[in-house]
C-alpha cells in the first residue's frame, strides 16, 4: 500500500493481491518477493470500447514487441479524441494475451509527477529496493529496463508536456517497446529512435461499420448511419456519444441529424449526459478539448491561441487561409481583445500552437487552406464563446475575408476557399452581418460576384437569390442592398442564358430603384444599363443602343465623363452599336475608350483588357481577321501574365483567338486550338458551362470549314441534345445549332 501523506511503500502493509489490466482479469499476484512471478502487469489498461473497430493502417505502425531488434518509440498525436488511447489498449492487450512480455507497464502521463509515481511502483513490483521511493525508484527501473534482459513494454498515455519526459525516457533496447499518446506534435518527441505517428480520422467505411455494430439492437434508429458519421466528423469519440444519446432517448439518426443542424441547441444537448457517458469516457466530447485549448493558451504569445481558435471557428473547417488571419482586420480585432499589438507573427505562432496540441491542422504548403480546424472543434468552441465576442470575431473574419479578396483571381484555389468561408461564417452568425444602417456585409456580395466571374453563372444567380431572401427578411423590400440583390440575381441570370428572364426582373426593378432611390442614383443607371444589355442579347442590337445613347448621357451628367461606370457604360454603347451594324463606329469609339481606360485604370486593370478585346473584335468584324487573330494573341499574353491560365477571361481570349484564327483562313488551326480550350474549359468550367457549349458549337464548326462536315454534324447532334437540356428550345444559341446543324448535315450528304 501507498501512504498518500509521504508517498512511501509501507513494508509492513500486506501487498495488493493483484494489478488489473483491461477488463479486470487479475494478471499477477506477488506477496513474499522471493515468490514473484512473471509475467507482470504494472498500471490499468482501459478496456476496449464497445463494437471496438480495428485499425490497420495505425496498428500496423505500433512495435511488434520482443521482435529481438532494437524498435523504435512510437509516439502517437491527434486531437483529443480520435482513439489514441484505444490504439495504446489494443496493442497492450495483445501483447499481454500472447505473452510476448514480461513487463507490461502503463503510466498516466499527464504530468512528470504521475510518470514518476508510475516508474517508481513497476520498480517495487519487479524487485526493486523497498527503500527505494520516488526519483530513486523510478531511475532504478529506467536502468533494470536497460539491463534486465526481460521482455517488457511501456505506455505512456496522454502525456501533456514534452519536457516531463525530458530525463524519463525509457531506454532504446532488442527487448522493449514504448508507446506513447499525446495530443502533442511537437519537434522534441521526435528523434532518432522515436517515430511520431500522426493518428487520424476513421474512415467512412470504419465509421459506418462502428454505427453499424453499436444500433444493431435499435434497427429502426439506423435510417442514416452514413449522414451522422459524416456530420460527427468521423471522430471516434463522438460517434460513440452520438450513438449512446440516440439510444438512450430512441432517436433516430435523421432525427439526431437535425438536433445536431439546430444551431439553437449547443454540443453539449445532442451528448449523453456526463453520468450516462460510455466506454468509461471521462469527459463529453464538447469538453475533451478544454484542458489542450487552456494549455495552447498559456504558450507564447499567451492569450493569442484560443481567440485565434474563435474566430476560426466562424469559418470553413476544410481550410481557412492564414492570410486572412494575418491580414490588418483581423491584427485590428486581436490587438484590441488583448490590449496590445498583435503582429503577423503573433498570430502566426498562435496557429502553430493550435497546430502543437492537435486542435488545428496547420498546413503551409497550400496557403489556400492553411488552417483546418475539425467541425466539432469549431462547434464546441463556438458554444463557449459568449455572444458579444462571437459577433465581432465575425464581423472581424468578414473584414479579413475582405481584405484578402483579389479583384482578380488567378488563383482559383484561394478564390474558392474565400467563397466556402464566407458562406461558413454566414451561415454559422448571420446576425452581425446584416445592419439596417449598413446593409449586408460586403464581403457577401464580393462572394456572389466572383463566383459568377469564374464563370459559375447559374450558381451566382442561385446565390444572388438566396441572398435576396436573406435581404428582404433582415432589411426590408426596398433598402438599397436588397435592390442590388434582385439586380444581380437578374444579372447572372442572363448570363446564364435566362436573357428574357433576366429583362422581366431588370424592367421592374428600374421602376421599383427610381421610385426608392431616384433616377440619377447610381444604382438606378447600372440597372438600366444591364437591361438595354440583355435586351440587346435577345436580339434587339439597335433598341439596345437607343436605350443606351441617353443613358451614357445621364451618366457623364452625373458622374463625368470619366467615371468608371461612365467608360463600362460607354463601351456597352460601343458593343451595341457595331451590332446594329455601326462596325466602324465601334471599332472608333472602342480606340477612344482604350484610351481612356489606360489613364483611369491603367494597363492591368480587367476592364483595360476587356476594352482592348472589344477593339480586336471590332478590328475583326471591320474585315481584318488577320490583324484581330494578332491582337488576340497579344491580349492573351498580358490575360495569362495577370489572370492566370484557368481564369474564366482568359479561356474566353482563347475562345476568340481561335475564331479569327479560323476567320482569317486557319480552320484546321481553329480547330486544334479549340479541342484544347475545350478540354480546360471541361476542367474549370464543366460540361454545362455556356462558354463550354459555345467552345463546342465552334469546334463543330470550324471543323466542318476544315473538310469534315459529318464529324460537324456528329458532334452537332449531341452538343443540340445539351444545349436543350441546359438552355431550352428558344435561347439563341439553340437555335443558331440548328440551323448550323441542318448545314452540316446537308454538307455530309452531298459529299
Amino acid at each position: 500500500m501507498t501512504d498518500p501523506a509521504t508517498h512511501r511503500y509501507d513494508v509492513t502493509a500486506p501487498r495488493a493481491k493483484g494489478l488489473l489490466i483491461g477488463d479486470g482479469t487479475q494478471v499477477n499476484i506477488f506477496g513474499d518477493r522471493s515468490e514473484q512471478t512473471w509475467p507482470i502487469a504494472v498500471g490499468r489498461v482501459p478496456p476496449l470500447a464497445d463494437c471496438w473497430q480495428h485499425r490497420p493502417a495505425e496498428e500496423a505502425l505500433l512495435p511488434a514487441g520482443g521482435s529481438g531488434t532494437v524498435v523504435l518509440t512510437q509516439v502517437l498525436s491527434g486531437m483529443g479524441g480520435v482513439g489514441k488511447t484505444q490504439l495504446a489498449a489494443g496493442w497492450a492487450t495483445e501483447l499481454w494475451r500472447q505473452r510476448r512480455v514480461d513487463l507490461l507497464l502503463w503510466v498516466d502521463a499527464g504530468s512528470q509527477q504521475s510518470i514518476v509515481s508510475g516508474y517508481a511502483q513497476a520498480a517495487v513490483a519487479v524487485g526493486a529496493d523497498l527503500r527505494l521511493e520516488g526519483d530513486q525508484a523510478a531511475q532504478w527501473l529506467l536502468q533494470w529496463l536497460a539491463s534486465s534482459g526481460k521482455r517488457w513494454a511501456v505506455v505512456l498515455d496522454d502525456l501533456t508536456r514534452p519536457a516531463d519526459l525530458t530525463g524519463w525516457w525509457p531506454p532504446a533496447t532488442e527487448a522493449g517497446s514504448v508507446v506513447v499518446t499525446t495530443r502533442r506534435s511537437d519537434s522534441a518527441l521526435r528523434r532518432d529512435n522515436r517515430v511520431l505517428v500522426q493518428v487520424g480520422l476513421f474512415t467512412p467505411a470504419q465509421a459506418h461499420d462502428y454505427l453499424t455494430a453499436k444500433l444493431a439492437a435499435d434497427p429502426d434508429l439506423a435510417d442514416d448511419i452514413d449522414g451522422v458519421a459524416a456530420d460527427m466528423g468521423y471522430l471516434a469519440l463522438a460517434l460513440a456519444q452520438a450513438a449512446a444519446y440516440m439510444i438512450d432517448r430512441n432517436v433516430t439518426c435523421s432525427n439526431y441529424r437535425g438536433r445536431l443542424a439546430d444551431r439553437r441547441r449547443s454540443l453539449e444537448h445532442v451528448l449523453p449526459e456526463p453520468e450516462s457517458l460510455p466506454d468509461e469516457h471521462q469527459a463529453t466530447v464538447a469538453a475533451t478539448w478544454a484542458l489542450s485549448i487552456d494549455h495552447a493558451d498559456t504558450l507564447r504569445p499567451t492569450g493569442l491561441a484560443r481567440l485565434v481558435l474563435q474566430l476560426s471557428s466562424l469559418l470553413d473547417p476544410n481550410g481557412i487561409p492564414v492570410a486572412m488571419l494575418t491580414g490588418p482586420s483581423v491584427l485590428t480585432w486581436l490587438s484590441a481583445k488583448v490590449d496590445m499589438q498583435v503582429t503577423a507573427d503573433d498570430v502566426y505562432d498562435a496557429v502553430r500552437n493550435l497546430h502543437l496540441l492537435n486542435l488545428a491542422i496547420h498546413d503551409s504548403t497550400n496557403p489556400a487552406r492553411s488552417l483546418r480546424v475539425h467541425a466539432l472543434i469549431q462547434r464546441a468552441t463556438h458554444d463557449q464563446t459568449p455572444p458579444d465576442r462571437r459577433d465581432s470575431a465575425t464581423v472581424a473574419a468578414a473584414n479579413g475575408l475582405r481584405d484578402i479578396w483579389p479583384e482578380v483571381e488567378s488563383d482559383l484555389d484561394l478564390g474558392q476557399a474565400l467563397r466556402t468561408n464566407t458562406e461558413h461564417l454566414h451561415r454559422n452568425n448571420p446576425d452581425p452581418l446584416w445592419t439596417p444602417e449598413d446593409g449586408g456585409h460586403v464581403v457577401l456580395f464580393t462572394a456572389g460576384t466572383r463566383l459568377g466571374e469564374t464563370g459559375q453563372a447559374t450558381a451566382a444567380a442561385d446565390y444572388y437569390l438566396r441572398l435576396h431572401q436573406t435581404a428582404h427578411q433582415r432589411l426590408g423590400p426596398d433598402h438599397p442592398d436588397t435592390l442590388t440583390t434582385r439586380h444581380n440575381a437578374a444579372y447572372w441570370q442572363g448570363k446564364a442564358g435566362n436573357m428574357a428572364g433576366a429583362v422581366v426582373a431588370l424592367e421592374q426593378l428600374v421602376a421599383d430603384s427610381v421610385r426608392t432611390l431616384g433616377p440619377d442614383h447610381l444604382n438606378t443607371l447600372t440597372t438600366r444599363g444591364n437591361l438595354a444589355r440583355w435586351q440587346g442579347h435577345l436580339g434587339d442590337a439597335a433598341g439596345a443602343a437607343a436605350a443606351l445613347e441617353p443613358l451614357v448621357a445621364d451618366f457623364v451628367r452625373v458622374f463625368g465623363p470619366y467615371h468608371p461606370d461612365t467608360l463600362i457604360t460607354r463601351q456597352i454603347l460601343a458593343y451595341w452599336k457595331g451590332y446594329a451594324g455601326d462596325v466602324a463606329g465601334a471599332a472608333a469609339t472602342s480606340e477612344q475608350l482604350l484610351r481612356d481606360h489606360l489613364r483611369v485604370f491603367g494597363p492591368n486593370h480587367l476592364e483595360t483588357l476587356t476594352t482592348r478585346s472589344n477593339a480586336a473584335r471590332w478590328l475583326g468584324h471591320g474585315g481584318d481577321s488577320a490583324g484581330s487573330a494578332r491582337a488576340y494573341e497579344q491580349l492573351l499574353v498580358d490575360y495569362l501574365r495577370i489572370c492566370g491560365p484557368d481564369h474564366p477571361d482568359t479561356l474566353i481570349t482563347r475562345q476568340n483567338l481561335a475564331f479569327w484564327k479560323g476567320h482569317a483562313g486557319d480552320a484546321a488551326g481553329a480547330v486544334a486550338a479549340s479541342k484544347q480550350l475545350l478540354i480546360d474549359q471541361l476542367r474549370i468550367l464543366g460540361p454545362d458551362n455556356m462558354n463550354t457549349l459555345a467552345t463546342r458549337q465552334n469546334l463543330a464548326h470550324w471543323r466542318a470549314q476544315a473538310g469534315d462536315p459529318a464529324g460537324a454534324a456528329v458532334e452537332g447532334e449531341q452538343l443540340l441534345k445539351d444545349c436543350l437540356r441546359v438552355l431550352g428550345p428558344d435561347h439563341p444559341h439553340a437555335m443558331l445549332l440548328r440551323r448550323r446543324l441542318a448545314g452540316w448535315q446537308a454538307q455530309a450528304g452531298a459529299v
